[in-house]
């Protein structure tokens, strides 16, 4: 219990909430997009699912999150498989529009929450984990903590997205971007990055705009009916 009257030990815990929050726009986002495309019964499910799942992912990786981002040619992998998961959300967006609208699964809508949350994870464990200072209690409880706030936060966009069509081009291109900034910071670009500081946003902005004219002007999109 006097663990738990610390001073430090809530600090810790009011730091490592807030680094969530505003790290964690771009996964909501990301929840957003795989749960619009279910039936409006399931949306809430995917939220529910795919952001704990996500945070339980989170404090498995926050483990070995360091070491991971050393290895050359991951953060590379993880950046491609980001914009090829942009890529897919936006073509789906685009084929369940219309009369012929069709639904996905659940599963496949959990499994890509989780996929892209993965990689865009790497990065923001380090900072969380900074803050928990080794502590495993103050980690697993910071971050169980911000599972509503991605949940609220997902919900949210699913409903602009229904109103603000352009949002789901927005969100699709901000996956392109993180996508893009991963690549520039795998291991074996660090010397060239260094030397160049341009690259990371010139990286990211190739990366959103790749997504958005790969998903609008595929040559093998279906047509839509007239």
């Amino acid at each position: 219990m006097e663990y738990l009257q610390s001073a430090d030990f809530w600090l810790g815990l009011m730091k490592i909430v807030w680094i969530n929050i505003i790290l964690s726009g771009d996964n909501a986002v990301v929840i957003a997009l795989a749960a619009r495309s279910l039936p409006p019964h399931q949306q809430k499910k995917a939220v529910f699912w795919g952001s704990g799942a996500a945070v339980v992912l989170r404090i498995l990786l926050t483990v070995v999150a360091a070491k991971l981002l050393e290895l050359s040619f991951l953060q590379i992998i993880g950046g491609c498989l980001l914009l090829w998961i942009g890529f897919q959300l936006l073509r789906d967006e685009d084929e369940e529009e219309g009369e012929s609208k069709t639904y996905g699964s659940l599963m496949a809508a959990v499994r890509t929450i989780l996929l892209a949350d993965l990689v865009m994870s790497l990065d923001n464990v380090i900072a969380v984990a900074a803050a928990a200072h080794g502590d495993v209690l103050l980690l697993v409880l910071g971050l169980a903590v911000s599972i509503p706030l991605v949940i609220f936060g997902s919900t949210l966009m699913i409903k602009l997205m229904e109103r603000f069509p352009v949002i789901v081009l927005l969100g699709a291109a901000l996956i392109g971007w993180v996508g893009g900034e991963t690549i520039a910071n795998d291991a074996v670009l660090h010397g060239y990055a260094v030397a160049h500081p341009a690259l990371h946003y010139v990286a990211a902005a190739l990366g959103a705009a790749l997504v958005v004219a790969a998903g609008r002007f595929w040559p093998g999109r279906e047509q839509r009916p007239a």
